[in-house]
């Protein structure tokens, strides 16, 4: 069984749910979205992101020999369902804003128009897919925010939350515009360029610093990028520098030298003096270590000669803010659109659409949230994706989707440019879709009476 594409990844209460509304013949029409509620104060936008790989997972969806074996074994579910479960395809249609898209909260990234037992089995791993990547996504363009122009690398692999988040981090951080990372098996996936430098350990394996350098550039002549702190920083540069003329007669250049550990504003300037002296002006100063976009802003605060940043932990587990309040909520069944209204996570409802508004200077003025058939001025921001279990079109290759978000980001009004903290921008709710709340919970409330 794979795991990744099991359909049996999944909350149990989707199947639990799915067999009750077969026997009771529910199988018309639902729309369900998927948004963000609320904005973390750690944040003032996020990036939308892993709808190719919901859309992949949607084209391929369905149960397998064994997991049919599974579910009829497990005494839970009645034959007519299991029967149900070996024909299931999904058949609907998708909305979505592109990956890469700038978005804010109860906006929604997905829509989904299918049968209910079908909107509803999808549920989960929908929900998972989008959520890490937009996730991953958001916390890596705050990076590239702080970063200033300068390139940022993904070395956060080792400690993900598993293998699919490790690489799926890669590919999320370099859609947001992260240079490439150091996980090897995002390049042949994703075609993400793959960075990487050298480990304490190879230093330590050899007799003198001095040796492991010269070894390491004999062994990578196209890639002499050497970790100067596993001693002493200062004598690792000067080593460098000695090495360097050596090097030059074996017609090998030193591209770099990365520092990880200790002060890294001091210990960068210290290093570009001892570079420069030696003649070494061309040689680049990569940082790293614990590093998220409020230390690279920091770091450039301080005016510190670092070329290049790479985020590895900070980055794979959004250490800040772990987790969005993501959710994928019905809004209309049977052509009847419907409302959540418990308290703190009331819904807008129906079927809707996003249209932003450009200042005169092209950044994100407002967005407005109302029905999909209000039209209105602005731009709308979700588009067709899928047709009756169809993509419309071929998918964007990375790099474009990485142009496009390279591109939304400059959108963004220069406070949000500027200012990490807690800076957004106005959603407004139209008149349409609070007149459609309006009928809905008067209808609602007549209903319980």
């Amino acid at each position: 069984m794979d795991i990744r594409s099991s359909v049996l990844l999944t909350d149990f209460y989707q199947l639990t749910m799915l067999q009750g509304y077969l026997e009771r013949g529910m199988e018309d029409t639902a729309v369900f979205e998927c948004f963000v509620r609320t904005m973390p104060p750690q944040r003032g936008f996020f990036m939308a992101a892993g709808l190719a790989q919901l859309l992949e997972f949607l084209e391929n969806v369905r149960f397998a020999p064994d997991e049919l074996e599974w579910v009829a074994n497990s005494g839970r579910f009645s034959r007519s369902f299991v029967e149900y479960l070996e024909r299931f395809r999904f058949s609907g249609d998708l909305h979505a804003v592109p990956e890469g898209t700038v978005f804010f909260a109860n906006e929604p990234i997905v829509r989904v128009t299918a049968s209910l037992p079908q909107a509803q089995l999808i549920e989960t791993r929908l929900v998972n897919l989008l959520h890490y990547q937009t996730l991953i996504a958001s916390k890596a363009a705050r990076c590239v925010l702080a970063a200033a122009g300068r390139p940022v690398i993904d070395f956060g692999l080792r400690r993900s939350h598993g293998a699919e988040a490790g690489l799926l981090a890669a590919r999320a951080s370099y859609l947001a515009g992260f240079a490439g990372s150091a996980t090897v098996v995002a390049e042949p996936f994703f075609e993400v360029p793959v960075f990487g430098t050298m480990g304490h350990s190879f230093v330590q394996a050899h007799q003198a610093e001095r040796h492991a350098f010269e070894h390491f550039a004999d062994a990578q002549p196209d890639n002499v990028v050497l970790l100067l702190d596993t001693y002493d920083t200062q004598k690792g540069a000067q080593t460098v520098v000695r090495l360097a003329l050596r090097l030059r007669e074996k017609g090998i250049t030193i591209k770099g030298v990365r520092l990880d550990s200790g002060d890294l504003v001091d210990q960068a300037r210290q290093v570009r003096r001892i570079l420069d002296d030696g003649g070494l002006g061309d040689v680049q100063i990569t940082a790293s270590g614990n590093l998220d976009e409020d230390a690279i802003q920091n770091i450039i605060a301080a005016q510190a000669p670092v070329d290049m940043f790479a985020v590895g932990t900070r980055l794979a587990t959004s250490a800040d803010m772990p987790y969005l309040d993501c959710v994928y909520k019905l809004q209309e069944y049977s052509g009847r659109p419907s409302r959540k209204k418990s308290e703190g996570k009331e819904t807008w409802p129906g079927a809707k659409q996003v249209y932003r508004h450009y200042d005169r200077r092209g950044r994100i003025a407002h967005d407005v949230v109302t029905t999909a058939a209000d039209i209105q001025e602005g731009q709308p921001l979700i588009r067709p994706v899928m047709e009756s279990g169809r993509r419309c079109e071929t998918a964007p290759a990375l790099k474009q989707i990485r142009e496009h978000a390279t591109a939304e980001l400059a959108t963004l009004p220069g406070a949000m440019r500027r200012c990490l903290q807690a800076v957004t921008i106005p959603v407004q709710i139209s008149s349409a879709l609070r007149n459609l709340a309006r009928v809905v919970d008067a209808r609602d409330e007549v209903g319980s009476a």
